[in-house]
């Protein structure tokens, strides 16, 4: 059985797909479970991806930034990233863009 994700309206910005409930009965949980774990290690194997990708879209900057004189770290902007984590998803939010922010930052 697969589980399909549900979104609200794009209308109301980023969102978090969520896994519904199968319906049909005589499903097997541990087979609903399988299936949702593999999902999840999918999932994961692309925030893995995304995050490295971030992390050299970063170095980037920071090499870009230092060869015109400046500075490493643009302060300002990491609180821009912080606040939108944290709109997005709560207070947790703050703690992953925080760690993010650590993984990207002095690459250099």
């Amino acid at each position: 059985m697969s589980i399909t994700p549900t979104t609200a309206p794009a209308s109301t910005g980023p969102t978090a797909a969520t896994a519904t409930a199968p319906t049909a009965r005589g499903t097997d949980p541990a087979d609903v479970i399988a299936d949702a774990r593999t999902r999840i290690d999918a999932l994961d194997d692309r925030i893995l991806g995304l995050v490295q990708e971030r992390m050299a879209v970063s170095a980037v900057i920071q090499q870009t930034r230092i060869s015109a004189g400046g500075r490493r770290v643009n302060l300002s902007r990491e609180m821009e990233v912080l606040s939108r984590y944290r709109d997005a998803l709560g207070r947790p939010g703050t703690s992953l863009a925080m760690t993010i922010l650590e993984l990207s930052r002095g690459r250099v």
